[in-house]
């Protein structure tokens, strides 16, 4: 038996490996090098500690992703504020992302449900990449945007594989949550493969904003043609959701 679940999990950390986004960025310099490698060293643990437990590791993943858009919302509000000069969009747009993946946490924690244990260390590994983040912004904020480019690739990658194991009945489609009905205007019969594939298409639309961002503060043109379109959601949130 031992030997068996050893395999199988085996299994699944090859299965997340050699997964890859459909979009990914090529990585040009030092800046995007690092922001990649320490991308990767996040998906290592992420694949070592969760493996195929999607729920779960989208609460923790979904938390520190709702940390990026504030630390760059504030930056950005106090550097235009010192500089005094336009933001170009760029607040609302972070705030928004922001937000955004605070209600993808959730709706997770509506699904998989954590216990007070998970809860704590979700609010130890939160206040971890809030200070890591805030000092990577404030020294490279090109590096920090290439550096949630890349999450959300993987995060793309993930949700990609979270929807393979419900389409083949290995993870229960249950019922969506009703804040996630509310939130991406869902209907009455909505479930959680439907809430993967929003989730999904919010996370791809991340990844080509802050690429964009990244390259642009890297002197580099910035291709909006191609970006993933974002789902409509709701423009406020029920207390009662």
């Amino acid at each position: 038996m031992t030997n068996s679940i050893l395999t199988l999990d085996k299994r699944a950390l090859a299965e997340e490996r050699e997964a890859q986004p459909a979009i990914h960025y090529q990585a040009q310099g030092f800046s995007d090098r690092f922001a990649l490698g320490f991308t990767k060293l996040l998906r290592f643990s992420a694949d070592t500690f969760f493996a195929k437990r999607y729920g779960h590791r989208a609460i923790v993943l979904e938390t520190v992703a709702a940390v990026p858009g504030m630390v760059g919302a504030m930056f950005t509000h106090l550097t235009c504020l010192c500089w005094m000069r336009d933001d170009e969009g760029w607040i609302r747009t972070l705030m928004e992302e922001a937000e955004n993946e605070r209600m993808h946490l959730m709706t997770f924690i509506e699904i998989a449900k954590p216990t007070w244990f998970e809860r704590m260390v979700i609010l130890l590994v939160q206040g971890i990449f809030l200070a890591g983040f805030s000092i990577l912004y404030l020294v490279s904020s090109r590096t920090a945007h290439r550096v949630v480019g890349y999450f959300e690739e993987e995060a793309v990658t993930s949700y990609t594989l979270y929807l393979k194991k419900i389409d083949e009945g290995r993870s229960p489609n249950v019922p969506a949550p009703a804040i996630a009905k509310h939130y991406w205007k869902m209907a009455d019969d909505a479930t959680l493969r439907d809430v993967v594939l929003v989730v999904r298409a919010d996370e791809a639309h991340h990844r080509d904003v802050n690429h964009g961002f990244a390259s642009k503060l890297g002197g580099k043109p910035v291709d909006h043609a191609h970006a993933a379109p974002y789902p409509q959601h709701a423009t406020e949130i029920r207390l009662d959701a």
